[in-house]
């Protein structure tokens, strides 16, 4: 079922501790997927990524992505433009710390912000939920 917002169950679902899909497209038009750590916030998708990499790369050249995080034939396809958040904002590193936290708990996330993240120039990815696509919902 294809909507342009996120429904309670939808919130919820994307609420517990997942992973997504996300893909971006590269120069040649071929599609790029990476597996990210993610957070609904502020009625967007917030990740975060070390600068340099691909994926970084394709979303300045095309802001155009998606993400799916799938639990089975349970899943959300959410689509729309990224904004880029760079690394000379303090909120980079705050956001990988979040993310870290979600993902390792508070003790393991300050000693991966302190061995690796603090040291990397960092972007923070806000994906705008332009669209959404959800299977296996009792509200669709």
């Amino acid at each position: 079922m294809a909507v342009h917002a996120l429904s309670p169950a939808l919130e919820a679902f994307l609420n517990e501790k997942r992973f997504a899909s996300l893909a971006t497209i590269n120069a040649d038009g071929s599609p790029q997927q990476t597996v990210m750590w993610y957070l609904l916030q502020d009625g967007k998708i917030m990740m975060n990524t070390a600068r340099g990499r691909r994926k970084d790369q394709n979303m300045v050249r095309d802001p155009r992505i998606s993400i799916c995080v799938e639990d089975g034939y349970r899943y959300v396809t959410i689509s729309g433009n990224v904004e880029l958040i760079e690394d000379d904002d303090p909120r980079t590193q705050a956001d990988i710390h979040a993310l870290a936290v979600r993902y390792h708990g508070q003790e393991r996330a300050d000693a991966m912000v302190e061995e690796s993240f603090g040291k990397q120039e960092r972007i923070t990815l806000l994906l705008a939920i332009d669209h959404v696509i959800a299977n296996g919902f009792s509200d669709e």
